[in-house]
């Protein structure tokens, strides 16, 4: 993700980043399925949608322990 995805992902509020979140984690469920079935020979792109759900995720975690000082 570029540093200007994070800085838009960082304004929005949880429940939006669940929500991509969300759509992130079943596109690399369809992404990993291509690539065991041979369909995807790009091996990054899976990579790099993972290193996406890890980073949302510690947004996520970040905003709720804001939330509850």
């Amino acid at each position: 993700m570029r540093k200007n995805d994070l800085n838009n992902l960082r304004k929005k509020d949880i429940k939006d980043l669940e929500g991509t979140l969300s759509k992130k984690k079943l596109e690399a469920g369809q992404d990993w399925a291509k690539i065991k079935g041979g369909r995807e020979k790009n091996l990054k792109k899976y990579k790099n949608i993972r290193r996406d759900i890890a980073q949302i995720l510690t947004i996520i975690r970040e905003k709720q322990i804001i939330e509850n000082k």
